[in-house]
């Protein structure tokens, strides 16, 4: 494994948790997005206020370099639990961003190396941290200290797939796998993540639809998966995950009757799930029933509509589920939505002036 360089900046953990200046109450809290640069990436921060609306706030330097291209794939930020740390992928840099964050406050901790080559998702649960190394590929583990981060011995992992095309890494609501999707070969990698934070072997199997991309879990454990390529349009599919790290479809690839559904957002309570349908300018809403049936909200597929053209990419939702923001690429632009008791969205802010390229939501 590569030796893991620390950049030159001191660690220094903020005195009050995000969480503090987050959802609770009724307040407002913070968005993040990635530059994704390839001169330079950064981290730009808006403040979200308790109506949803958003205005800039702060753009820091994460250290590290992007790809300027938008990078085919969900989590290119992650944020923890707690919401005191922020971590980011510097693509083009193969390393990791380290953030101290308390909403709207920002402060670049630590610069690591990714542990392989052209990092593109990271996830973060209970003190551990897994990024996806896209062109290596396979999946690393870190963890936090009190100096940072260290690398876990043993979790480490390829992916299971020889021409893989991975799009997202994320944990399991229990912690205990990690779950890959891979475009390329219409696969879902799981990982068994031990109590020392080791990883096992992949666990591959075909997905239930074509071109598995972005995904979220309910808080019960129900992996909602957008299906990107899922004739005649695209579509998204609902999936238990067992101890073992079998996957079993509970609800078929259902059609969002839109085009490249490849991003998802789930609401905190569960009950709707929203894909970013790149190809239409449009979100597509399902509600999640308990057994994990999915069904659209809108006959068809548009709850709501970005706009010809905006070429919808990542999205995220507030703690509070009161709130949904995502990437209009095509028009450099950052959305937010209020969520109706029926999962219907309401435009309530814009802001622009992003550039092309620009990855990944994080929502506090």
């Amino acid at each position: 494994m590569k030796r893991f360089i620390v950049a030159v900046v001191v660690l220094v953990a903020l005195a009050a948790p995000a969480a503090a200046s987050a959802d609770g109450g009724g307040g407002g809290g913070a968005v993040y997005t990635l530059t994704n640069s390839a001169s330079g990436n950064q981290l730009v921060v808006y403040a979200r206020s308790a109506s949803g609306k958003l205005t800039w706030a702060a753009t820091r330097a994460t250290g590290g370099r992007g790809t300027g291209a938008n990078l085919g794939s969900q989590g290119a930020l992650a944020l923890s639990g707690d919401h005191r740390w922020l971590y980011a992928v510097n693509a083009a840099s193969n390393t990791i961003s380290v953030f101290a964050v308390d909403g709207t406050q920002t402060k670049l901790a630590k610069v690591i190396d990714s542990g392989g080559a052209e990092p593109i998702s990271i996830t973060e649960h209970d003190g551990r941290v897994y990024v996806l190394n896209d062109a290596t590929p396979n999946v690393v583990g870190f963890r936090v200290t009190s100096t940072g981060l260290s690398a876990i011995s043993g979790g480490s992992q390829p992916l299971a797939a020889a021409d893989s095309g991975p799009a997202q890494v994320g944990f399991s609501p229990d912690g205990q796998h990690l779950v890959v999707t891979d475009k390329s070969s219409n696969t879902i990698d799981t990982f068994a993540v031990a109590s020392d934070g080791s990883l096992g072997p992949a666990h591959s199997q075909p997905s239930d639809g074509g071109t598995p991309f972005g995904f979220a879990f309910t808080p019960s454990g129900t992996l909602i998966v957008s299906d990107a390529n899922q004739a005649p349009s695209s579509a998204a599919t609902a999936y238990s995950l067992a101890s073992s790290g079998q996957l079993t479809s509970l609800s078929g690839a259902i059609q969002t009757n839109q085009a490249a559904a490849c991003w998802v957002a789930v609401t905190p309570d569960g009950h709707f799930a929203y894909t970013a349908n790149a190809g239409s300018g449009t979100v597509s809403g399902f509600r999640v029933g308990p057994g994990g049936s999915l069904n659209l909200l809108d006959g068809n597929g548009v709850t709501a509509n970005i706009g010809v053209g905006t070429h919808p990419l990542d999205e995220a939702v507030s703690p509070d589920g009161s709130f949904f923001y995502i990437l209009a690429d095509g028009t450099h632009q950052l959305k937010g939505y209020r969520i109706g008791s029926g999962g219907q969205l309401r435009a309530v802010s814009t802001v622009g002036g992003l550039p092309a390229g620009d990855v990944s939501v994080a929502v506090s």
